[in-house]
């Protein structure tokens, strides 16, 4: 049994439920339990931890999970936020630096690493790690040693570190943006935190408890939600996870306070998809019916191409045509019975018949008047490639 599903038919042990009611984590998801209690998992034993997910989805409560049920939760905890620090400054906020080691150093400082010593150093959005940082990382991952900006003395910490990102590292590694052997050494336990979306029912747990939060801070009546903006909300992708849910809640309950939100409100609130006025929705069918309907479109794409290859076999052959606009109809490019290719009921042994030429004369020359000259619209109007009706334009003498 897997232990998603495992986690599905059990109540969460005493330690998740402790470590939810301490860092105010809410839902029932399997999914997130399953992180918790991952997190719950390796807290006790000294290994680097890399949290991925996207962002909003609540990275950060992780972190403290390891940390303030480990060895050093006495020590410090220290969350540094390297996405926000410049590139020229890092090395230094997170390392320290000499007095005079660069303009404005006034006087000697600790980094972060130092500071830590003997606790944890939370590195969030580690992907933003500039290539000359990633190397000092590196090294302190590997020996525990680190030299201050402008310093050559070598200094040892004790730490321990818990990294997050929601970029996919793999993937920057290929690209050549992050150092791969910093990657294997900072993914030695990898807790995956699922997205809003994939929560279920905890986006009403959530919204429910955002709404009272902030009845309570602005002294308003509390909203609530109708059924159908509840269904809403379990439908909508939420890009944003839980951090946009909450900045929704809060609109709402300054501008909607005391009223039941209906399902249009709650649309209006959400951003739109592709600049339409319909909220980003994800895709709620089953698989069964998707891979159908994939199916089903690439018979009928399928269908038109043989259609067309038929068409191109004949006309290299120097043979009539003939082609039913049925069958070389699909459902992205449907082709009127009235503009299929012309049908010739019999033809000569070594060609056409005249009256077929003629035919095919007055087909050809009637798509290129409606086309206003326009062969590749001519040839696309006939279902035929450009190539073909070059080589039937100087067969028949068309100028």
């Amino acid at each position: 049994m897997k232990e998603k599903d495992r986690l599905e038919l059990q109540e969460p042990s005493g330690d998740v439920v402790r470590a939810r009611q301490r860092f105010g984590i809410v839902g029932n998801s399997p999914l997130l339990t399953l992180a918790v209690e991952r997190a719950l998992r390796v807290a006790p034993i000294d290994l680097s931890v890399l949290v991925t997910g996207e962002s909003g989805s609540g990275k950060e409560f992780f972190p403290k999970i390891i940390h303030y049920f480990g060895a050093r939760k006495h020590k410090k905890y220290i969350a540094v936020n390297c996405g926000a620090i410049p590139e020229g400054t890092i090395d230094s906020e997170l390392f320290g630096h000499e007095k005079g080691s660069f303009t404005g150093a006034v006087a000697a400082r600790k980094g972060y690493f130092e500071e830590a010593d003997g606790g944890t150093i939370f590195l969030d959005e580690v992907a933003e790690l500039p290539p000359t940082t990633q190397a000092r990382l590196l090294r302190v991952l590997e020996t525990g040693e680190f030299m201050k900006v402008g310093s050559s003395t070598v200094q040892k910490t004790d730490i321990r570190v818990v990294a997050a990102t929601n970029v996919d590292l793999i993937k920057a590694v290929a690209n050549g943006k992050f150092r791969e052997d910093l990657y294997y050494r900072l993914s030695t336990i990898i807790i995956q935190v699922p997205c809003l979306h994939d929560r279920g029912s905890d986006i009403q747990l959530l919204a429910r408890k955002f709404a009272r939060d902030f009845a309570e801070k602005y002294m308003t009546p509390p909203i609530t939600f109708s059924s159908d903006a509840q269904r809403l909300m379990e439908l909508y992708r939420w890009p944003g996870n839980v951090r946009q849910l909450k900045n929704v809640v809060e609109q709402l309950a300054l501008f909607e306070s005391g009223t039941e939100v209906s399902r249009e409100t709650l649309a209006e609130a959400l951003p739109a998809a592709g600049g339409t006025a319909t909220p980003m929705l994800r895709d709620d069918r089953t698989s069964y019916e998707k891979e159908r309907e994939v199916l089903w479109q690439t018979i009928m794409r399928m269908q038109g191409e043989i259609g067309a290859l038929r068409g191109e076999l004949a006309s290299l052959k120097g043979e009539p045509v003939i082609v039913d606009a049925a069958e070389m109809s699909d459902l992205h490019s449907p082709i009127p019975r009235d503009r299929s290719i012309i049908r010739y009921e019999s033809a000569d042994p070594l060609g056409m018949t005249p009256a077929a030429t003629d035919h095919e004369r007055e087909a050809i020359e009637e798509a290129l008047r409606r086309n206003g000259g326009n062969r590749q619209k001519a040839a696309a109007d006939l279902n035929i490639s450009i190539r073909t009706l070059y080589r039937k334009l100087k067969d028949l003498g068309i100028n």
